[in-house]
């Protein structure tokens, strides 16, 4: 292999986002050489949210041909990949698809997720463990036989949307890593699963730590991907993992907000944030420290569903005029929420009646904000460190508008890297687990270039603060948000705007 950052050589990051996978092709300084998309469609229906692993894989070879083709020849030195936290499905021991995949936010599965809870395991409604334990239930037989999850080519895996695609790669089912594989049980202080009565031995998939060299890719795989055989295959992270590493966030106390169709906060801590009720948990970096973090169900998807097809720029523009909104909003883009609370049953809200659709673009703009403030806030009562520099990434962090509003919301600095994709974060990780020379975190500020720092305006802080204390105050009332939790979110906002 060529030596660390040598002439020639570039890294591979593969997202395998909700509505799309994207591929970059990354030299070691950061400069993107190459880049693919290819679409993927789910399906919807109340609580239900499901995708066909068999799409993640044509989308996968549509958007790595894309991203090579300009750069034919080059060397790839390594590639990882990324998926959407949470993400399940059933595969037979041959690797193969034996159910749909129940997406990051799936809710079919509250029935599993409670029973666990009173067995004293803190799980999520929506995490990958109860959607593991519904689908051994309903894909767990052997079609046609009535026997159970079988042995051997029969049997039953429990595989996370990033496996089904290391799988194609190298020729085999593949470990999983332990960042897709923390909301299915796995324990990384004990770097072992739990003891779950109700999966049949052997439906757990073995555990690497990110960064580990999982195979190469495989001739067939080259042949459909492009990507050249023998090319390295690295055990990767979920996507908010991925899109942290992008912003170079790996510093203890620095902080990534990822705002695509969901939110995700990402810290960097030399010890795990302990949170009994399972609202924010623990990612394991490669290096042994702590990325901690949650994932709430509040983002830009609100936008989408309330205004398909709207131009962001112009509606950005328009919204201006509303600073801020007499409406106040919680927009979730499906039930329930993970974070910065848990609330199954929560709705999202619109307290107030808006003037027209700008108002109400700048509403929600506005709420996805406050909530991202919110999380800070938990995240402080906590204990966590969240002094360090903040960076945005994500879809979102495209509007210039946007990003202005959430500094002011927030009242801090925030950094936006000139790259914000999470397909970056997996050419670092591919790089850092390719090479074995420098930390991950010195891999990634080389290849992260901060593209502009937006600076809070003190007086906007100030305006926003009263709409912040009415969403606070609703969601108190309303059950949801603890009240310990909102006293000391109101402390920090009286902390903050008093000299305003």
């Amino acid at each position: 292999m060529a030596g660390e950052g040598g002439d020639g050589e570039a890294w591979l990051g593969i997202d395998l986002g909700t509505q799309s996978v994207r591929v970059l092709l990354v030299a070691a300084d950061g400069t993107v050489l190459g880049r693919g998309s290819a679409p993927l469609a789910g399906r919807r229906d109340g609580t239900r949210h499901e995708q066909d692993p068999e799409d993640w894989w044509r989308a996968v070879c549509e958007a790595s041909r894309a991203a090579l083709d300009p750069r034919a020849g080059l060397r790839i030195g390594g590639l990882a990949v990324c998926g959407t936290s949470g993400t399940v499905l059933l595969t037979d021991g041959a690797g193969r698809a034996v159910s749909p995949a129940l997406m990051y936010d799936d809710g079919r599965a509250a029935r599993e997720a409670a029973r666990l809870r009173e067995a004293g395991v803190a799980v999520q409604d929506t995490w990958a463990l109860p959607k593991a334990l519904w689908l051994m239930k309903e894909h767990g037989r052997e079609p046609g036989t009535g026997s159970g999850p079988g042995t051997g080519s029969d049997a039953r895996r429990i595989t996370h949307q990033p496996d089904v695609i290391t799988a194609r790669l190298v020729g085999r089912p593949m470990p999983t890593d332990s960042s897709h594989a923390l909301k299915t049980g796995y324990d990384p202080h004990r770097d072992a699963w739990p003891d779950v009565p109700d999966l049949p031995e052997g439906a757990l998939p073995d555990v690497v730590r990110p960064g580990s060299r999982l195979g190469e890719v495989c001739p067939a795989a080259a042949e459909a991907t492009g990507v050249p055989a023998g090319t390295p295959v690295i055990a990767g992270m979920t996507d908010g993992c991925a899109a942290q590493i992008a912003s170079g966030a790996l510093r203890p106390g620095s902080w990534n907000s990822v705002l695509g169709t969901t939110l995700v906060l990402k810290g960097a801590s030399l010890v795990p944030v302990r949170d009994a009720t399972g609202v924010v948990y623990n990612h394991r970096a490669p290096d042994g420290t702590w990325l901690p973090g949650g994932a709430s169900s509040v983002g830009a998807g609100a936008l989408t569903a309330a205004f398909a097809g709207a131009d962001p720029a112009a509606m950005d523009e328009r919204a201006a005029a509303f600073e801020p909104s007499r409406v106040v909003t919680y927009p979730l883009v499906s039930p329930g929420e993970r974070f910065p609370f848990a609330a199954p049953d929560a709705t999202a809200l619109v307290l107030g009646e808006p003037e027209n659709d700008a108002d109400l673009w700048a509403a929600l703009l506005q709420g996805v904000a406050f909530a991202e403030r919110l999380c800070l806030d938990y995240l402080h009562h906590l204990g966590a460190p969240v002094d360090g520099p903040l960076s945005f990434t994500g879809g979102a962090a495209r509007s210039p508008y946007w990003n202005q509003l959430r500094a002011d919301i927030l009242g801090r600095p925030a950094r936006v890297p000139e790259q914000t994709e999470p397909a970056l974060g997996m050419a670092a990780l591919a790089r850092h687990g390719g090479t074995g020379g420098s930390g991950l975190a010195d891999v990634a500020e080389r290849m992260v270039r901060v593209r502009t720092v937006v600076e809070p305006r003190p007086v906007r802080t100030a305006l926003f603060a009263e709409p912040y204390a009415r969403l606070v105050d609703e969601l108190t009332v309303r059950g949801w948000l603890p009240a310990a939790v909102a006293a000391h979110a109101l402390a920090r906002l009286d902390r903050d705007t008093a000299h305003s």
